[in-house]
C-alpha cells in the first residue's frame, strides 16, 4: 500500500471504539534501512482545547494495526498501553 493511501483515515481503537485522530494529522516513524513503517505518532486530542498545555502524541506501534479499510485504520491497545506510550512535546 502506497502512503498516499493512508491519508485521510480515521485511527479507531477496538478496544474501547474511541476515535484517535486521523492520519493526516500524524507521523510515520519509518525505518530508514528497510523503508518500513515502525510506528505512527498521533496527536492526543484529550489535550487539544488546553490553551497553554504541552502537546503529546501517542505512539501507536505498526504491530497493533489490525486492519486497514477504505475509510479507517483499526488498532488494538488498551488504555493501559496506550498510556504508556504517551509523549509529551
Amino acid at each position: 500500500m502506497r502512503l498516499s493511501k493512508l491519508g485521510g483515515k480515521e485511527i479507531v481503537n477496538l478496544n474501547d471504539g474511541g476515535r484517535l485522530g486521523v492520519i493526516a494529522d500524524s507521523d510515520l516513524v519509518i525505518d530508514e534501512q528497510s523503508g518500513k513503517i515502525l510506528s505512527l505518532l498521533v496527536p492526543d486530542k484529550k489535550n487539544q482545547f488546553a490553551l497553554f498545555a504541552s502537546k503529546s502524541e501517542i505512539e501507536i506501534p505498526w504491530s497493533s494495526i489490525r486492519k486497514i479499510g477504505n475509510d479507517m485504520i483499526i488498532i488494538d491497545m488498551d488504555e493501559n498501553e496506550i498510556s504508556a506510550r504517551k509523549y509529551t512535546l
